[in-house]
């Protein structure tokens, strides 16, 4: 299975309490909800696509206790995910937890970088991080994220725990696709790409010569 990364964070680089006020309070944070006024169709529809993707959920604690209790409280029928969201396998990171009484649920035992590695060798399409950030972050710091899937609300919130700001090794990128939705959520897929390059600039010149050369073959 890819193992792919789906975050919401703001232009400055927030992922805490993207659906409301009460969300995450965590560190005293006070501006949660910031998504929301720019959710719309075309947002909901490629969240529901993106969903349709997976085989799998994998969540730290935090989400997964967050999930679990809000997820199976929703009864409309109309909803697009709640079915999805509680049908899917869940496999959750901790060193706490035990069990889940979120079925299907399986808490990882062990290393939890060996986890995740030896799911990603079994057979399917995607397992997906949504939420987790700290979880996401040391995955992509470790090599094991396949696609990061951002969609990046324009507002700038000042304060709150960001998803990339984390040690670890630098992580090379490649836009794979790119989409604004009208009310100007930016949706962007990557594929990770090993290390970053580096160079030294050395002129226009320089870089109309390196975009003329061809590229080294995989």
């Amino acid at each position: 299975m890819k193992l792919v990364v789906t975050q919401f964070v703001t232009l400055d680089g927030v992922n805490q309490g993207p659906g409301s006020a009460a969300e995450d309070a965590t560190g005293g944070f006070t501006r949660g909800g910031w998504l929301v006024p720019h959710m719309d169709d075309a947002f909901v529809a490629r969240a529901s696509d993106w969903l349709d993707l997976a085989d799998g959920l994998l969540l730290g604690r935090r989400t997964y206790q967050a999930f679990a209790r809000d997820w199976p409280a929703i009864t409309d029928p109309d909803d697009p995910f709640t079915a999805r969201m509680n049908s899917l396998p869940k496999y959750v990171a901790s060193t706490t937890l035990t069990s889940g009484d979120w079925s299907p649920t399986t808490v990882l035992t062990g290393d939890p970088l060996r986890a995740v590695a030896a799911l990603k060798a079994q057979p399917g399409r995607e397992l997906q991080v949504h939420g987790s950030g700290r979880l996401a972050a040391s995955l992509l710091a470790a090599g094991l994220v396949d696609v990061l899937r951002l969609a990046v609300a324009p507002t700038v919130v000042g304060g709150g725990r960001r998803l990339l700001d984390h040690p670890g090794s630098a992580v090379g990128l490649r836009l794979v696709a790119h989409e604004v939705t009208p009310a100007g959520v930016l949706l962007l897929e990557y594929a990770t790409a090993g290390g970053p390059p580096l160079a030294d600039y050395d002129g226009v010149a320089a870089l109309a010569r390196t975009a003329a050369s061809p590229s080294p073959t995989p």
